[in-house]
Formats: C-alpha cells, structure tokens, sequence
C-alpha cells in the first residue's frame, strides 16, 4: 500500500512538472482541442444524460483538472441532458441532478464549487447516465487513473452502468506509462486529450 501511495506521488509529481511547462496560452490551446474532439465524438453527442464533475465558481479549475463551465454551457446550448453532482453530508455520498440552466439551476458551495440546486433540479438515477465524464488527475492507456484521494469518483465509477461510458479528458502531459492500481474495475474506458483518444487496452 506505501509503495503504492509512493508510486502515485512520483506519477503526480512529473504530471506537474510537465504541466507547470506550459504557458497560460498553451494551455488554452490545448484545452480548445480537448473540447472540440469531445462535440466530435459520437458516445458524448448521441447520450442523452451526461455526467460532468461540477465547476468551480471562479470557472478556473486546479492544475491538470480540466474545467468544465464552458463544456457544460456549450452542452446546455445544444439541448443535451448534463447531470452533475451534489455532495451529502454523508461520507462521499452523491445525488444527481439535471441542470437545464446554468444560470438559473446552480448555487455555490464552501468549496469555490458550484452544484445543482435540488430545489428546482430534477433528481438523476445513476442507471440513467448514459456517458460519464470522470475527472482526474493523471492516466495511462489501460484506463489506470489517480484520482483526488477521496475515492469519490472511483466508488462511481463501480455504481455506473455497464452501458455507460466512462471517459476522462486529459492534457497529453498527464498520461504517464503506468499507473498502479488496486483493482482495474476503477478505469475508465476512454480518455480524450489534446493530441488523441486512447481506448483502453
């Protein structure tokens, strides 16, 4: 378990290094590609609901996570169904729920997060998600993930679906050779970066 704990560091270390390389505008020439590959790809514009990891209240997300505000707005331009998540108070519990305005259907949280609110929000069943957008922190090609260290999204990604597609969206300079995992039941099946999509071998 500390070799495993040690060997993340080390991975999480040189994504950062890699990543604190590149410029603002680089970045965002980057972020633009991972985007527009993401309304190009087939399993996202033809799902009916999809999950996207909540935005920050700034729009500007920590290094390596890449946000979502501008992909949930363009989405809910496109009359795409996008559900994201509320935190409970119980330890890494979630609800989901539909947004159909992202103006009007989110408030803020303590966090610099924002998140539905489940007043005017319609409540999502997770067998009803149809693609998963799964945040994280670095990949390899297996689907092999470092994900925040709460276990959140590897305990969703156990819930979902067989048929729902779990993707992440990645600079190219978080994908490393390797990453060590407990179980492969916590990859996901598909990551998009900058430069490809990598299906999981």
């Amino acid at each position: 378990m500390e070799e495993m704990k040690n060997t993340k560091n080390s991975v999480l270390t040189q994504v950062s290094e890699r990543l604190g390389a590149l410029t603002k505008e680089e970045l965002g020439v980057k972020y633009n590609s991972i985007e527009n590959k993401l309304f190009e790809f087939a399993n996202f514009m033809e799902a009916q609901l999809a999950f996207l990891a909540a935005p920050t209240c700034t729009g500007i997300s920590a290094e390596g996570i890449i946000p979502t505000e501008a992909i949930i707005r363009k989405a809910l331009h496109i009359e795409k169904g996008i559900v994201l998540p509320v935190f409970t108070d119980a330890k890494n519990s979630i609800q989901l729920y539909k947004i159909t305005d992202y103006e009007k259907d989110l408030v803020s949280r303590d966090s610099d997060g924002l998140e539905p609110d489940p007043e005017k929000c319609k409540k999502i069943s997770l067998d009803d998600i149809d693609i998963a957008i799964i945040p994280g922190l670095a990949f390899d090609d297996k689907g092999g993930r470092v994900g925040f260290g709460n276990n959140f999204y590897s305990k969703l990604i156990t819930k979902l679906p067989e048929t729902c597609r779990k993707v992440s969206l990645a600079y190219e300079e978080q994908i490393v050779d390797q990453i060590q995992m407990e179980s492969r039941k916590f990859t996901v099946d598909i990551i998009i970066t900058d430069k490809r999509i990598i299906y999981k071998i």
